[in-house]
């Protein structure tokens, strides 16, 4: 048999656009199919739910037996860090919780992404009901690879410890995106008993070079009927392909997965990711791939968050681009205005930003355009059209308050905004419906009934996931939850998010 050299896939942190992505199917849908159960998908919990007690005493504290270890309280980022408290999911149900994190939307303004990020990353104490099945913990695994922030799942699982079932088939799976299946592959070497499929325990037997015994288990998984056809023929082309130079190319699979994907790509019949979920997006961002495709799948993953800033003007920047239309002239256009923020050069900035800017629109990257230009837009003398626009990106930067002292509003809009990154909207009106209610989210502190009652009993956690939702429900028209999401991060000491979704919300103007 033939010994294959499998091509390693680029990783993340740091285009599907909203005209080509169909709906992304969730994590759970897309990995290798697990020994264990899932985890519990229920439907979240109405927020006018009766109280879980009648007091604002600590919960009951859940406790389990000697030799039970939870990853629910694994979290990259300490209290310190995040400004939660430890105890942030302790006095909520675990089933309130996972269903809530299940059903928020990863495509949102950036501001709500860094705060779900938070939340997912956070170091903290697990939730009443859990036990060591750490479901709360795959909640956020699962949510993460939504996001396609492939690195902070990948390093999260490792940080718990992949030796169960249910987190070991997803570490498999991301370490199939990230380029690391070695190291999957020896862990399953010396405990089999992981593997989450036959297909993973065939694949892992190849790549760790025994490709006998990789064989003899796909004979004996066929006639135990331990694989389907379609994963028969795959695994067959994958172990021998010289056996099958000759033979018709494979129809699209019938359920991708990580595991598929790089059989197929191993056999010389890549998948294109387009239509994929968005984690596979970061197989694209290798060199060895077109740089069209490059770009695109960096503009895919700008939209959550899940590749740092530079990543996508890293590509948008590698060469000068090949033809005309779509990505080339998205790239072009940020070519142009890179160049004239290197060179200094006023006039061609001026003349260059408004193009730059759509780039940035097109593809959801707003912010992250502001985090990599805000600085330099400050410091230079625009013509007045290029001066507006240049005042509004500030304040999608991380400097909103400093850009806001030091500008003089044009307009009854420019002058809210200034407010608001200020933090002083005293004698203020709104112009339009969603004007007036980010006002109104600043001017009052009254709480919704049910999320007071949230917070009082410090259910912390589950009182900003549920912001999270309102942040969502005021996105897609309804402006009073919208106001009390405001409220309800101010409330709870997080101004500076309130104020930058607030900005968010009004100058983007994205409904979800």
């Amino acid at each position: 048999m033939q010994r294959l050299t499998l091509a390693a896939i680029g990783v993340w942190f740091g285009s599907g656009l909203a005209a080509q992505e169909q709906d992304p199917l969730s994590a759970i849908d897309w990995l290798s199919r697990s020994v264990a159960a899932p985890a519990i998908v229920a439907q979240p919990q109405p927020i006018d739910e009766p109280p879980v007690s009648e007091t604002g005493a600590a919960p009951e504290v859940t406790t389990s037996a000697l030799g039970e270890v939870s990853a629910d309280n694994v979290g990259l980022l300490s209290p310190d860090i995040t400004g939660l408290p430890r105890d942030l999911w302790t006095a909520s149900e675990q089933d309130t919780l996972i269903p809530l994190i299940q059903a928020l939307n990863v495509e949102t303004l950036p501001a709500i992404q860094d705060l779900l990020m938070t939340l997912l990353l956070a170091e903290a104490r697990p939730p009443a009901g859990a036990d060591n099945r750490s479901l709360l913990f795959v909640a956020r695994i699962d949510k993460l690879l939504d996001l396609g922030a492939l690195e902070p799942a990948q390093a999260m699982i490792e940080a718990a410890g992949p030796e169960s079932p249910h987190l070991y088939r997803r570490w498999f799976d991301i370490s199939l995106l990230t380029g690391s299946e070695d190291r999957a592959c020896e862990v399953l070497r010396s405990q089999p008993g992981l593997a989450p499929t036959d297909p993973a325990r065939i694949f892992c037997l190849a790549r760790n070079g025994d490709w006998r015994a990789a064989a003899l288990t796909l004979n004996t998984s066929r006639l135990l009927g331990g694989v389907t056809e379609e994963e028969l023929t795959l695994l067959s082309r994958f172990l021998d392909p010289e056996l099958f130079e000759e033979a018709p190319a494979m129809g699209p699979p019938s359920r991708p997965s990580p595991l598929v994907f790089r059989m197929r790509e191993a056999i010389g019949e890549d998948l294109p990711t387009a239509t994929l979920p968005r984690a596979f997006a970061h197989a694209d961002l290798r060199s060895t791939v077109a740089w069209r495709y490059q770009m695109q799948a960096a503009e895919r993953l700008i939209r959550t968050g899940a590749v740092a800033d530079n990543v996508l003007l890293g590509h948008y920047t590698r060469r000068r681009p090949a033809a005309s239309g779509g990505v080339w002239d998205r790239a072009a256009a940020i070519q142009a205005f890179d160049g004239a923020i290197a060179r200094q050069d006023a006039p061609t900035i001026s003349a260059t930003l408004p193009a730059a800017w759509e780039v940035a629109q097109f593809i959801h990257g707003e912010v992250a355009f502001a985090r990599l230009y805000d600085q330099a837009l400050a410091g230079t003398a625009l013509d007045e059209e290029a001066a507006q626009l240049a005042y509004r990106i500030g304040l999608l930067g991380p400097d909103y308050e400093e850009v806001a002292r030091s500008s003089n509003p044009a307009t009854p809009s420019d002058q809210i905004l200034q407010a608001i990154a200020i933090g002083t909207i005293e004698g203020l009106t709104g112009e339009t419906r969603l004007q007036s209610a980010v006002l109104a989210g600043f001017t009052n502190s009254e709480l919704p009934p049910p999320m007071a009652t949230i917070i009082a009993e410090n259910r912390t956690g589950e009182a900003l996931l549920r912001t999270i939702s309102l942040f969502e429900q005021g996105l897609a028209g309804d402006t009073a939850a919208l106001t009390d999401a405001l409220r309800i991060l101010r409330h709870m000491g997080l101004d500076d998010t309130a104020r930058r979704t607030a900005l968010q919300a009004l100058i983007l103007d994205r409904a979800s």
